[in-house]
């Protein structure tokens, strides 16, 4: 357990609790976590792991943006649903995506469990899509993707952030819930 990680866990915390309150303030503390998560998961050979905290450091920079705009009156973030076949889409999408990432990690790279971790990574990329869309059905990728996380980093004994995975998943079952309610 490193300081860093021990800062990046609790940044993570910060973020997500605001997330799922749909508070603009998330964007700020998901900045400073995925730019310490990138060293991590750098050093620890999680390389798509690694290469998702650039994506998220300018898909939140999209989020911050699009969520400013769209406010309801009373200050809240509007939450929106997918269409069935826009949920098939993003499905078969992300399916097809994992197996092209897998196997690219896999011939490619020294990537500890390249299947697992590219999983990971592309089911974070479309929640992160669909969260900065402000679609509630972001909450059902980050379960699976929480689902997979949590042994993954147990494994690599990255203790701190595996337990962070275990409070994300018990935030992001509480943000399904939350955003039901209120969407549009």
């Amino acid at each position: 357990m490193s300081p860093i990680e021990a800062t990046a866990s609790l940044l993570g915390l910060i973020n997500i609790l605001l997330v799922v309150r749909r508070s603009i303030w998330n964007y700020p503390f998901a900045l400073a976590m995925v730019s310490l998560y990138a060293w991590i998961f750098f050093h620890e050979k999680l390389y798509s792991d690694a290469l998702l905290q650039l994506f998220f450091f300018a898909v939140n920079l999209y989020g911050w943006w699009n969520w400013a705009r769209s406010r309801a009156e009373s200050g809240e973030v509007r939450v929106r649903t997918l269409g069935r076949s826009e949920r098939a889409g993003w499905a078969a999408g992300s399916i097809a995506v994992i197996a092209l990432w897998g196997y690219v990690m896999h011939r490619l790279t020294d990537a500890a469990y390249p299947w697992w971790d590219g999983s990971i990574a592309v089911l974070s990329i479309a929640g992160q899509i669909l969260q900065s869309r402000r679609n509630w059905e972001c909450w059902l990728l980050w379960i699976l993707v929480d689902l997979l996380a949590i042994p993954l980093f147990a494994v690599k004994e990255l203790w701190l952030t595996a337990g962070l995975y275990c409070v994300f998943l018990a935030l992001s079952i509480w943000g399904l819930f939350d955003w039901l309610k209120a969407r549009e």
